[in-house]
């Protein structure tokens, strides 16, 4: 009865015969599976096919347990390391006033600083719908606003009743930036 979690091991091996790799690494040869089992049994270890679909498969004596902590640490780390890359949205209406414009700028760049992807939409409610164009208007002043900052991902497109566009940071743009501002603060406490 062979397991779906991963390689055939020991009485689990369907094939009759198998090319033997040993614990160091070497080549021992080709085997008969029973035979194989029983070297490996002796020395107090397991045998695993680690390569079914070669001919004939290829098995290795090892420590099954050991081997199977060993992989679960790796991908451990794997899964560590990767990084997520967060989408934000912001929401923007298309009559919007020059504070409220400014503040959600404020929000978008500091989802950028941390690296996020940021999705604009524009909400356009009634009557506004007839003039489109007033939408495009505030997501262009916006990409242009941010253009040292980022770049746009994805052109505004109108979906229903929404004007979607997609900005992604520019890597290093935030590093110059907070050089200066340190080397502007220190000149103001001198």
């Amino acid at each position: 009865m062979a397991r779906n979690d991963g390689p055939r091991i020991n009485e689990e091996i369907t094939s009759r015969t198998c090319r033997l790799i040993g614990v160091d690494g070497s080549q021992m040869g080709l085997f008969g599976v029973r035979d194989a089992l029983r070297i490996a049994l002796d020395q107090g270890l397991d045998l695993v096919e680690i390569a079914p679909n070669a001919d004939p498969p290829v098995c290795k004596m090892l420590d099954y347990k050991k081997f199977k902590y060993e992989q679960d640490r790796k991908a451990k780390a794997a899964r560590k390391n990767q990084s997520k890359v967060e989408i934000k949205e912001m929401k923007f209406r298309p009559k919007i006033d020059v504070g409220d414009y400014e503040t959600k700028k404020g929000h978008v760049l500091r989802f950028l600083k941390k690296g996020a992807r940021v999705k604009i939409t524009i909400m356009f409610r009634g009557r506004e719908m007839a003039h489109p164009e007033q939408g495009r208007l505030v997501l262009d002043r916006l990409a242009e606003d941010l253009k040292d900052v980022a770049s746009v991902e994805q052109k505004p497109l109108m979906e229903g009743r929404n004007m979607h566009m997609t900005i992604v940071p520019i890597k290093g743009a935030f590093d110059k930036k907070d050089e200066k501002d340190e080397n502007v603060t220190t000149e103001k406490e001198n």
